[in-house]
């Protein structure tokens, strides 16, 4: 009996080291999962608010490591960071690694936008949007986001003494987005629409409690009423194509009305509606934050204007006045889009992005379960002084030859089959715009250089600046 016990022990002890072992390679990320339901999210809103953001990560990474887990916007998370999170995230397949937003974004903006798609679904949907937004059809829509600028301009910037950048920027490319996605024009029902989409936006990053006066309960209501204008929208380009036989490039949802495969159409109603809602939101609020910053780089840094100024200006000489710009008028400007990318790695008007853990994932020595959302941040890599030295300095020079740059390091727009879209069209909108406000106006800040972010950066005041009209040279 007792030999019995001893040979039973000896084959347990093997045994037991191997449960021990696989149990601790196994093991989730260091960490605290906080309060239920509303976790770390308030310490990262109020860092975010305060501009402290990225001390707020890096003060996790210093007390937990590279990885650890929190709880955000109502779901368990792990934080990645570095180089080689932005590649586990942006280069994965996604049998592994899914879209899926927080609960707030997804409510917001419809799940079956492309943020929320995977596999086929995001192929077949991410490849209806590229039909629009890539270069060869943008061309054609150069002139009409000119003529957009133009008479933004026109309106609120030309006899102004003092103008606010931001909340003007928003409604320059809110009307940029109504005109050339929507084939909506100026009027009652563009308005409507602002006032509605403003107040949407305004809870895509907070706590999911649905209840009465929360800024969740109010971007929800909001969400309501935006899809239900788009759905009117959609029916009356229907009723277009079928008695007038409208052009399906006109704009973004007739575009994708258009799109028939074996007799079916590619998108559902409600995949077009989800659809035109992202890409209202990430055209209107990217674009509009990242043209701000320019502004307010180009008034502290005499030096880069000056340089930005020539190079427009060298264009416009070789215009007839009134002339539109085109296509390749916004290939000469290089040097502007160095100046918007450099612009981009110090104020990135994303601070991160979340994906979904689809199975058990093994990362770093840890597990990511099932189900988690995994959140990584944008500026870890933009301001990592091995990947771009003096990270603090302005250097558009750095994007002299971008092939340089080692790869996922610079991810404002995304990276790998997940890209942003809507790069391009973003592009076209910013160049046409600078090429505008520098070869019409100088200007100098009427308010500090503080900005918060909720989620994207605000400035003080909304960048108050003066401004002096100029003429060309």
């Amino acid at each position: 009996m007792t030999t019995f016990l001893l040979v039973s022990l000896l084959l347990l002890i093997p045994i037991l080291f191997l449960l021990k072992r696989t149990k601790q390679s196994k093991r989730v990320p260091p960490g605290s999962l906080g309060i239920p339901i509303i976790g770390q999210s308030l310490g990262l809103l109020r860092a975010m608010r305060s501009n402290t953001a990225e001390k707020f990560i890096e003060n996790r990474i210093n007390k937990y490591g590279p990885i650890s887990k929190l709880s955000l916007f109502g779901t368990p998370t792990v934080l990645i960071h570095g180089q080689a999170a932005n590649k586990f995230i942006f280069a994965n397949g996604g049998d592994n690694i899914v879209n899926q937003q927080t609960k707030s974004i997804r409510m917001i903006l419809g799940d079956r936008n492309l943020m929320e798609l995977s596999g086929k679904d995001h192929s077949r949907v991410r490849g209806a949007l590229v039909s629009f937004l890539k270069p060869e059809s943008l061309k054609q829509y150069v002139g009409k986001i000119d003529d957009e600028v133009r008479r933004h301009l026109q309106m609120h910037w030309e006899g102004k003494q003092q103008v606010k950048v931001l909340p003007l920027m928003k409604i320059l490319t809110f009307n940029i987005i109504c005109s050339l996605l929507f084939g909506l024009e100026s009027g009652k029902q563009r308005d409507q629409f602002l006032s509605s989409f403003q107040a949407m936006i305004a809870g895509m990053w907070s706590v999911p409690i649905n209840a009465p006066f929360t800024r969740y309960n109010r971007s929800l209501r909001a969400s309501a009423r935006i899809q239900n204008m788009l759905k009117e929208i959609v029916q009356q380009k229907k009723v277009e194509r079928e008695t007038n036989g409208a052009s399906s490039r006109q704009d973004l949802i007739s575009c994708l009305l258009s799109m028939v495969e074996d007799g079916k159409q590619v998108l559902t109603e409600k995949e077009i509606i989800h659809n035109a809602t992202l890409v209202m939101v990430a055209g209107h609020d990217t674009s509009s934050v990242l043209i701000t910053f320019i502004i307010r780089l180009l008034a502290n840094e005499p030096s880069i204007y000056a340089a930005v100024l020539q190079e427009q200006e060298e264009i416009a000489k070789g215009k007839i006045l009134g002339e539109p710009l085109t296509w390749e008028d916004l290939s000469k400007m290089k040097y502007t889009w160095r100046v918007a990318m450099e612009t981009l790695r110090r104020f990135p008007p994303i601070f991160g992005g979340f994906r979904k853990a689809a199975t058990d994932i093994e990362y770093n020595g840890y597990i990511i379960p099932k189900g988690w959302q995994i959140f990584w941040v944008t500026s870890m890599t933009h301001m990592d002084n091995s990947i771009f030295p003096e990270p603090s300095k302005f250097d558009p020079s750095r994007f002299e030859n971008q092939a340089s740059i080692p790869p996922y390091c610079f991810v404002p727009f995304g990276g790998g089959a997940r890209i942003c879209p809507g790069y391009e069209f973003a592009k076209v909108e910013i160049l046409v715009a600078i090429h505008y406000l520098v070869t019409k106006f100088s200007w100098k800040l009427l308010s500090d250089n503080f900005f918060s972010r909720d989620p994207m950066p605000i400035p003080t005041q909304g960048l108050l600046i003066e401004l002096c009209s100029r003429k060309l040279s």
